[in-house]
């Protein structure tokens, strides 16, 4: 049986309450991290024996800045910012951040800027990277990667709008729910995106 549109719809809103529901009663660790107290939220973090919202699992994100590289951080070497944790390499390169924070925060709360072009804040990895325009954009993967590159300025634009219209001071857990089942008109699957890159790739 075909379903009508409106039928559609009811369907994923009750899926979307049931989902939403199963979040806001977990309180897993996950979405705790994530979803600090302060400003700079939600945000790419993890909980760890010392910290309970540790940034890019301990990248030293000023590295991208000064070295063009991605170096892990040292647990003697932490500030926080916003009640977000951040590891550094060096005394020195935390004394950078300290400075100026908002200087070496990447976009989109160090969320995989590909997921934030369709609303959903998701991975981002520290060793997969860009940057553009003197900022900082995370990736969750060469794949995905590619995928944004294909048309870097207008993902750029989608993914600035979904996170000031949606993303940005949301709890990241049901705003990814919410974007997993009523899908913004341009999304495309992993399997999607693959094949457009394959197919730039395979042009002359």
């Amino acid at each position: 049986m075909t379903l009508k549109p409106s039928h559609c719809v009811t369907r994923a809103l009750a899926a979307l309450a049931v989902a939403l529901s199963l979040v806001a009663l977990s309180g897993c660790s996950a979405m705790q991290a994530q979803n600090p107290s302060g400003n700079y939220k939600p945000v790419n973090a993890v909980a760890d024996s010392q910290h309970q919202h540790l940034f890019l699992k301990g990248a030293d994100v000023t590295a991208y800045f000064t070295q063009g590289a991605y170096v892990q951080g040292k647990p003697e070497f932490v500030s926080r910012y916003e009640g977000v944790d951040f590891r550094f390499a060096s005394a020195q390169s935390q004394a950078l951040f300290d400075q100026s924070p908002t200087r070496y925060l990447p976009e989109y709360g160090g969320y995989c800027a590909n997921g934030v072009m369709f609303g959903i804040p998701w991975g981002g990895d520290a060793d997969s990277w860009k940057m553009t325009g003197g900022k900082l954009y995370l990736f969750g993967g060469q794949g995905s990667k590619e995928a944004f590159l294909l048309d870097e300025k207008a993902n750029i634009a989608l993914a600035d709008k979904y996170w000031a219209e949606e993303v940005k001071g949301r709890n990241s857990f049901i705003q990814r729910t919410k974007r997993l089942i009523l899908r913004v008109p341009h999304y495309q699957s992993g399997e999607e995106q693959a094949r457009q890159v394959a197919a730039a790739k395979s042009k002359p």
